[in-house]
């Protein structure tokens, strides 16, 4: 089966899923916002085949999300880096995480909590809100001339 893409599609949500709406791709961009750089640490902390964890890399890094350093230890040695690019998917990334703990728990009912460094406290939820900064909800807006 051909995997459908979405690159030319008015949709903004459409092409952004081209580039990080496979499961594996925004989990191995989790993995480098942990800090992970190196593909034998993805391999191991994703448990993730050796050609599917390639393919990631190398789309990531076409993409631009990821770049690949030659760190040159010992020879050729790379790691994979987030761009500012991969860097703004923080946000994306914590409203998913913030999504499955409301509505998919673990079977023990725990949630993954994030924390602010600074304070210590746990961050708030992700909201939409206005141009005054008060949340909003999708009733609430309309995209172009059309409502949501």
């Amino acid at each position: 089966m051909t995997q459908k893409r979405f690159d030319d599609a008015d949709c903004a949500v459409a092409r952004a899923l081209s580039e990080v709406g496979d499961w594996w791709s925004l989990r191995v961009v989790l993995e480098a916002m942990h800090g992970t750089r190196r593909f034998v640490d993805f391999q191991r902390n994703l448990g993730i085949a050796r050609n599917i964890l390639c393919n990631r890399l190398n789309r990531l890094v076409e993409y631009q999300i990821l770049r690949k350093v030659d760190v040159g230890e010992h020879g050729r040695h790379y790691e994979y880096r987030l761009t500012d690019k991969g860097r703004d998917l923080f946000t994306v990334v914590v409203a998913l995480r913030q999504w499955g703990d409301k509505w998919i728990p673990t079977a023990a009912g725990k949630s993954s909590e994030i924390r602010d460094r600074n304070s210590g406290r746990p961050i708030g939820t992700v909201q939409v809100c206005d141009a005054d900064g008060r949340p909003i909800g999708i009733r609430e807006v309309v995209l172009g001339d059309a409502e949501i």
